[in-house]
């Protein structure tokens, strides 16, 4: 495949991956990964970490349009060192800024990232992703790195509102495949994952894509890699306006889909929260966590003799 000699590595590899033989995509992954490690590795040490000969990743370097492994070397280097460059851009971006004037630049910037969700986001994909949530048997919700607490959120909410929710949480790729091995065609996952990328939630999806599974992605961009196996994309601008990504944009979506949720079965949802009030209340969860073993009456009662004295 040829690119233009502007394009990074990391855009050849999203781009390519799903065109990639199953050796390429285990390259491809361990790169992704473990950048800061392979950018000073050799072809043959590369290949000994992912299981694969050396001649398959020159082969797999010259897949993404470079002369050999030098070259993609060279060209992993530029884009580690740009990468690690950040901090000192957001110096000279912020150096002579006061504190007020960060928090308006940053502010400022999470709104322009709401706005172009606004204008861009496609209407008819988040009802469909609405549609999927609330047909899937059991739902799985992946997300990495800087995207695990969105996972988590989503995770949250998703609980109050239905059953069957697997939030997959590890560091090694076989190990979510074990989380996910009984998704099948009744079922649906939901990815997560803005630049830079993670290529285990990519494969994760690429798995449920395979059992037939029906797949959502929370992205930021029509080109994101997440998009290859994704029958439902949902898209959130997240440009960094320092080292810090901006989550902001996608949280909002997020909130607006467990919105949408909660007002497609509003009975049940409100069944669910009325039993969990009671569970609170029966065991005293949101009451002073001090327990007063002097006493044989309820700790519930405690806060009317306070107010009735």
């Amino acid at each position: 495949m040829k690119f233009e000699s502007d394009v990074d590595v990391i855009t050849r590899i999203n781009e390519c991956y799903s065109r990639m033989s199953k050796g390429k995509k285990n390259i491809a992954t361990y790169i992704c990964d473990h950048y800061e490690q392979a950018v000073f590795m050799t072809a043959a040490e590369l290949g000994k970490i992912v299981g694969m000969s050396e001649s398959t990743v020159v082969r797999f370097a010259m897949s993404l349009g470079y002369d050999g492994y030098p070259a993609f070397q060279k060209a992993l280097s530029v884009w580690v060192t740009d990468k690690f460059g950040s901090v000192e851009k957001v110096g000279r971006k912020f150096g002579k800024s006061n504190e007020g004037e960060i928090l308006s630049t940053i502010l400022r910037s999470d709104i322009s990232n709401l706005e172009d969700t606004i204008n861009n986001i496609d209407v008819a994909a988040f009802k469909t992703a609405v549609d999927i949530i609330l047909k899937a048997k059991t739902l799985y919700i992946v997300g990495i790195r800087s995207c695990e607490p969105l996972a988590d959120f989503l995770h949250f909410y998703l609980n109050m509102i239905r059953g069957n929710n697997v939030l997959i949480k590890t560091t090694s790729v076989t190990e979510m495949f074990e989380q996910m091995i009984r998704i099948s065609d009744r079922d649906a996952i939901i990815g997560i994952s803005f630049p830079r990328y993670s290529m285990r939630t990519l494969k994760c999806m690429e798995f449920a894509n395979d059992r037939n599974a029906k797949v959502i992605t929370i992205t930021d961009s029509v080109h994101s890699p997440m998009n290859l196996y994704s029958s439902c994309n949902l898209l959130a601008k997240s440009e960094m306006a320092s080292i810090v990504d901006s989550l902001v944009a996608p949280l909002s979506v997020i909130n607006a889909l467990v919105v949408a949720l909660c007002m497609r079965k509003p009975n049940e949802v409100k069944a669910d929260l009325k039993m969990l009030e009671e569970t609170w209340n029966n065991y005293q969860v949101y009451l002073n966590d001090e327990i007063d073993f002097a006493s044989d009456d309820p700790m519930m009662l405690e806060p009317l003799r306070k107010k009735n004295n």
